[in-house]
């Protein structure tokens, strides 16, 4: 059992107010997840400043911020450290700054990338990662918060949601997916490589590839909705807007809130509650095995 919170703001006007009500979404599904936290945010660009590129990372023990910092040094690098999450920001490219931090260190784990998009990860009470994030003061037009329940593998920053694995794209996960270590299998004979055990990562990294190769958020999910079996709910977003589905049966629950002013997903209907205008909006939860998608 975990909880999946997202908020797609339509209103230009709530772009300030983004990371308040993720915060008071991600309250309202702590229950269901109280080992770990992790949080994506689109468009605040004071942690991701204009033409700049930004990478979430994990450090290895024996690495500090400053000491990335000062790897980095000839990029110009904002260096600003969250619990288990180091957010790095310079004005160069997406590929160029990822390949800096695995020069400077090989044994860190890249846990986001993108000229949009920070990712903060971490192991703990909900409640206070969300506080050691600053997720109240995050703006924006959208983001994302997951709690988890570990059940596939251990509790770890690396085994936290969400999974980034492509610029600008984060995927989160509740349920299991049964057959993972087939579709693992098939995806590292491709060429791709993982970062940690959990069944998650690998549906990202499936529809990272699909996005890679042209695909849409809605036909990646349609490819992954037939090549996975189990039961799950999934948010998926990307630098253009979010996208659920549901596995064929509905076993995890979903609920989706749409205003002219946002469009809003939970596992609850009480992490919703507090959003501006939910009296008056369009409440539904989605069927099974249909993809909703918006964009910007």
């Amino acid at each position: 059992m975990c909880g999946i919170v997202g908020l797609h703001l339509r209103d230009p006007e709530l772009y300030p107010q983004l990371g308040r009500l993720l915060e008071s979404m991600l309250c309202g599904v702590v229950e269901r997840g109280p080992d770990s936290a992790g949080v994506a945010v689109y468009g605040d660009t004071r942690r991701v400043p204009d033409g700049h590129a930004a990478v979430s990372v994990l450090l290895p023990s024996e690495a500090t911020p400053e000491a990335l910092k000062d790897a980095l040094a000839a990029l110009a690098p904002e260096v600003t450290p969250a619990g288990d999450t180091t957010v790095v920001a310079a004005p160069t490219g997406v590929d160029e700054l990822v390949a800096a931090v695995r020069t400077a260190f090989p044994a860190a784990t890249v846990i986001g990338s993108g000229r949009d998009l920070a990712v903060y990860k971490g192991t703990g009470h909900p409640r206070e990662l969300a506080a050691t994030y600053d997720l109240a003061g995050a703006h924006g037009w959208q983001g994302l918060a997951h709690t988890r329940m570990a059940t596939e593998s251990a509790v770890t920053p690396e085994g936290c949601h969400p999974f980034s694995v492509g610029p600008d794209q984060c995927l989160v996960h509740n349920g299991s997916f049964s057959n993972h270590a087939t579709i693992r299998r098939d995806l590292v004979r491709e060429g791709v490589t993982f970062d940690s055990a959990n069944d998650s990562e690998v549906g990202a990294r499936f529809v990272a590839s699909r996005l890679a190769q042209g695909e849409d958020l809605e036909k990646a999910l349609l490819a992954l909705r037939e090549t996975f079996d189990g039961f799950y709910t999934l948010l998926v977003t990307s630098a253009d807007g979010f996208a659920v589905v549901r596995d064929p049966i509905a076993c995890k629950p979903a609920v989706i809130a749409e205003t002219d002013a946002w469009v809003a997903m939970a596992s609850e209907f009480r992490a919703l509650a507090p959003l501006p205008g939910i009296d008056d909006a369009r409440l539904y939860e989605p069927e099974p095995g249909k993809v909703y998608a918006w964009t910007r």
